[in-house]
């Protein structure tokens, strides 16, 4: 058995590092920074439309948190971005941000900002088509995501049926891949080792009452996936945010040395670690990058085939949960848990060198100590024990997509079980092949999306576009909606 770990390992290390070498970081980056230029950096130029128009809408706006009827399959705006929410804040806000200090040094939350920043427009872009795209399945339900706008936006450009419909396929396996990395085992291992270590939980025991508590839901389907995590999303979060914002209120007198270190490394202004200044800074921004989207998952396509399934019409508006699904996973959760360990004592900000011999989500748990004593270590396990199982209820929704496009829709109960029986094998097994699987499967599943954006990007300039003269400018005139009919025909082409 060690043996086919050690081959599984040395083949994956392999494929993690072409896939996330340079190319893939600039395709990553490039996309996102062309979204924000076609849409006129609209993460800022219209900052309080869409912070009135997603939280603030929440206080306002009824049909923003109303639920839909029992026979509806639609779920409310708050319900999909709170499942979407689930699936994005889980270990790489606690243990990703740990992994991106100890590798890539402070200069590593750096990066991770300048990927959440350009990569609030890309989740908003791939929101846009998915509901540009979307289309209704046999159960009535709402359908959308990558594979949909790679085959029906792509697809059908003159010349492009083959290689969108190829990328659509390739997607699909890639996101069902991904469901039981990113999604699954790698959640589960981290909550595994954490009560084991927080409260002595054996590893198995764990697994088995998380195996039964998700099946519980996720047997449901998505209505009632968006019921519970509409419940525990906020609940947690709020609960994470103050215990991390009390750390950095006591330790407000270090913000500044923090900061600086943070750029400093980002730069190479000094060595990080004690290394050289050039390694330094290609490990601050690889590290910054990989756990930036390992977060806030901007450019895999995952959250979209959750955000596809709301009750709402207008693509833009669905687009604006998704910049502010990124602004709250990794400005603001991603944020503070960086800040709570940097100014905690355990880094050495002047070179960037941990102090503490903990690693992963020990050296939060040792960061959260410092103030709260013995209960910051079993903070952190309660805390990863939220954030880790509510992501593994979103993730387990992205793959029933992915499988339901496949497979059709009657397949879906077979993924759920294989699902749910993963959740055991990802309580027991290597936390380090768990994390290597999830980059791995995380870069092959952006590959194909953000070819689709790119080729996509100036349906999404026009949508855009038209929404801000309708709604912003006040300017009379018809509305992009959705592309429903022009893949109803396209499908009734097909099958004839």
């Amino acid at each position: 058995m060690s043996g086919f770990v050690g081959v599984v390992e040395t083949v994956n290390n392999a494929v993690n590092g072409f896939v996330w070498g340079l190319p893939m970081l600039i395709l990553l980056v490039g996309t996102g920074i062309l979204m924000t230029v076609l849409t006129k950096v609209f993460q800022i130029s219209h900052f309080s439309h869409w912070v009135k128009n997603t939280i603030g809408g929440i206080f306002k706006d009824k049909h923003v948190t109303a639920h839909t009827g029992k026979d509806d399959m639609q779920i409310s705006q708050f319900q999909s971005l709170c499942t979407a929410l689930a699936a994005t804040i889980g270990t790489g806000n606690i243990a990703g941000v740990a992994a991106a200090i100890l590798s890539g040094g402070p200069g590593a939350i750096f990066w991770m900002w300048i990927v959440a920043f350009f990569g609030m427009m890309t989740n908003f872009s791939e929101n846009v088509l998915g509901i540009y795209y979307r289309r209704r399945n046999e159960k009535n339900e709402w359908s959308g995501g990558a594979m949909y706008y790679l085959k029906y936006g792509l697809g059908s450009k003159k010349g492009c049926q083959f290689i969108g419909t190829a990328l659509a396929l390739m997607f699909s396996v890639f996101c069902i891949l991904a469901s039981f990395g990113i999604g699954n085992m790698s959640q589960i291992n981290s909550i595994a080792v954490n009560m084991n270590s927080a409260f002595g939980v054996p590893h198995f025991v764990t697994g088995f009452i998380l195996m039964l508590l998700a099946g519980l839901v996720i047997v449901g389907g998505l209505k009632r996936i968006a019921s519970v995590t509409e419940r525990l999303v906020p609940f947690m979060a709020v609960i994470y945010l103050i215990g991390a914002t009390v750390i950095v209120v006591i330790n407000a007198d270090m913000l500044g040395a923090v900061f600086a270190s943070i750029i400093k490394g980002a730069f190479g202004m000094r060595a990080v670690g004690g290394g050289i200044v050039g390694s330094g800074v290609a490990y601050a921004m690889q590290w910054g990058m990989k756990r930036g989207v390992f977060s806030n998952e901007a450019g895999l396509g995952s959250s979209v085939m959750v955000h596809s399934s709301s009750n709402v019409r207008e693509p833009v508006v669905q687009g604006m949960w998704g910049i502010f699904e990124v602004f709250t996973d990794t400005i603001i959760v991603c944020t503070l848990t960086a800040f709570a360990v940097l100014s905690s004592g355990l880094v050495d900000l002047d070179t960037g060198k941990v102090l503490s011999d903990q690693v992963s989500t020990a050296l939060v748990a040792e960061a959260f100590s410092t103030v709260y004593g013995r209960a910051g270590s079993a903070f952190i396990a309660i805390a990863i024990l939220f954030f880790a199982f509510s992501t593994v209820l979103g993730w387990s929704q992205y793959g029933s997509k992915g499988f339901e496009y496949l497979f059709g829709t009657k397949s879906v109960k077979l993924y759920h079980v294989i699902f749910v029986v993963f959740i055991v094998i990802g309580a027991t097994m290597d936390l380090t092949l768990a994390w290597d699987l999830s980059d791995t499967f995380n870069g092959m599943m952006a590959i194909p999306n953000l070819i689709g954006v790119l080729t996509l990007s100036g349906t999404v300039m026009k949508i855009t576009q038209n929404y801000v003269d309708r709604k912003i400018k006040g300017k009379k005139i018809a509305p992009m909606l959705s592309a429903v009919d022009e893949i109803q025909e396209l499908h009734e082409r097909e099958i004839s």
